[in-house]
């Protein structure tokens, strides 16, 4: 009640700030001072505002602090620099630990206030920046502000230890909490409706909505909440214990006695010491006191609207990639050996179910999206639907292929992430189909703006229910009910205990 109360509070005096036209963008007045944008046709950008001071030296591994205030107008025409990362296809590589800052693409007609979308981008918690994702389509499609706030990642986010904290190591998920209490706040000023607030993220951005959906000290902090390719019935944490070890680990290798001596570690070594390393949100502590799984289960979560859902052909893109850039096709013998390393006595059973799915490139992608994509996102729809209004969908058909690679020879649907270019402008992908990303971002503000994503003319999505094992199918080909247990073979997963 008390952050309620200060975040209305903050709305209400934020709200007497205007928006002043100037003649290369326009002037908001935010909390810590006025920003100058940029004015185009459609909307107006704001890249690069600070929302929390920067994370460095000493305040490297500590929860994110206020960012300070300015004097005059700050330019918010460039966008910050990523957060520290490595080298991978969807990383921004930087050894950059000031990157607290968010952009906001608002449309450019001010009528009303407008429902607002908190972005969280993917990237497996060790990648990604805002710069892979361009907003404009959804903002002035939809008719909504969207907000995109960077956050630690990798060592930098997610590293627990005692000498940094008793219940210290979520610091990603700190900065996501510190940015969203900033739109609270500043909402207004950018002609959005602080009272509608929508969490949205994809991969690890998922997860870290799932994370909100069932973190105390998330409460109050949004009002809508949409899950793509992230099960939140699927583990997606590290408990305290692994991840100390862990950290500890680290420390000892760079000589130290604990983790808080690494802050005189340069951001460059540790990422390489870190390269191969998976990082987490941590369990155990005010902020995720259990997997999101385990509080799902237990009805304990935000009872707030939700939009959940995955991708038919969620491994597609992963084995078709490999058999494109070795110029290889996966072998039968090399699927049976993965097949077997990852089920183990269930090996043969599984082998022969799929016997009829070919090639083996395929076979292989098809048995991992149902068993560790699609099994969980089936129960995470049950248990979302018998807590909280929930809308279930797949994201079906022919999707976006890797823009300048070459196609697999088999059909790999829709793949993971490839859902995400029907929303942002992601140069990582081939054009998507407009009729169909208009469809999408139509259905998903409407969403943020009402809790329902009907939109007039278009297939009825009636919400979800906990016996209900059909999900609404999002294909450019045309959207449809589902039979989910069918096609993706759940009765025979079950019949395995998983």
């Amino acid at each position: 009640m008390i952050q309620e109360l200060i975040a209305v509070a903050g709305v209400v005096a934020l709200s007497a700030g205007g928006v002043t036209p100037t003649a290369d963008g326009t002037v908001v007045r935010t909390e810590n001072g006025a920003i100058r944008g940029i004015a185009r046709a459609e909307v107006q950008s704001y890249r690069g505002v600070p929302y929390a001071a920067p994370p460095t030296g000493e305040y490297r591994w500590r929860s994110p602090r206020p960012a300070p205030g300015w004097a005059g107008v700050r330019d918010a025409t460039r966008p910050a620099g990523s957060c520290a990362q490595g080298e991978f296809p969807i990383a921004v590589p930087s050894t950059n630990e000031d990157c607290l800052y968010l952009d906001v693409t608002t449309p450019s007609r001010r009528s009303g206030q407008k429902p607002v979308v908190v972005w969280l981008h993917g990237g497996d918690f060790k990648y990604g920046a805002n710069s892979l994702y361009g907003p404009d389509r959804l903002a002035s499609r939809g008719d909504v502000v969207v907000v995109q706030p960077q956050y630690r990642l990798g060592v930098f986010g997610f590293l627990a230890d005692p000498s940094l904290g008793k219940y210290a190591g979520n610091f990603g998920l700190e900065d996501q909490q510190a940015a969203l209490r900033w739109v609270r706040r500043n909402a207004a000023a950018f002609g959005g409706d602080p009272r509608n607030v929508t969490i949205m993220g994809e991969s690890a951005g998922g997860y870290s909505v799932c994370a909100h959906l069932t973190s105390p000290t998330s409460t109050g902090l949004f009002d809508r909440a949409i899950i793509q390719s992230a099960p939140c019935a699927q583990e997606s944490t590290t408990s305290r214990a692994d991840a100390q070890k862990f950290s500890s680990a680290l420390a000892t290798s760079f000589g130290m006695q604990h983790a808080a001596g690494l802050r005189s570690i340069g951001a460059k070594e540790l990422l390489a010491a870190t390269e191969t390393a998976e990082f987490r949100p941590i369990t155990g502590g005010p902020i995720l006191p259990r997997d999101p799984s385990q509080s799902l289960r237990a009805g304990r979560l935000h009872r707030v609207p939700v939009l959940h859902g995955v991708n038919h052909d969620e491994e597609t893109g992963r084995y078709g990639a490999q058999e494109v850039a070795t110029g290889q096709p996966i072998t039968q013998a090399a699927y049976e050996l993965a097949i077997r390393d990852a089920f183990g006595t269930d090996a043969s059973k599984i082998i022969a179910e799929y016997a009829d799915v070919r090639p083996s490139g395929r076979a292989l992608a098809t048995v991992m999206t149902d068993a560790n994509w699609s099994l969980p996102a089936d129960r995470t729809n049950r248990l979302l639907a018998a807590r909280t209004p929930t809308y279930t969908f797949e994201f079906s058909g022919d999707a976006p292929w890797y823009a300048g690679m070459p196609r697999p020879y088999w059909p790999t649907g829709s793949h993971h992430m490839s859902e995400v270019a029907y929303f942002f402008d992601l140069t990582m992908f081939e054009p998507p189909n407009e009729r169909f990303a208009d469809e999408l971002i139509q259905r998903w503000t409407a969403f943020a703006r009402s809790g329902n994503p009907n939109v007039s003319g278009t297939t009825y999505w009636r919400p979800a229910t906990p016996t209900d094992r059909s999900v609404l199918s999002l294909a450019p080909s045309g959207t449809r009910r589902t039979d989910f247990t069918s096609d993706h073979r759940l009765t025979f997963w079950r019949s395995l205990g998983r």
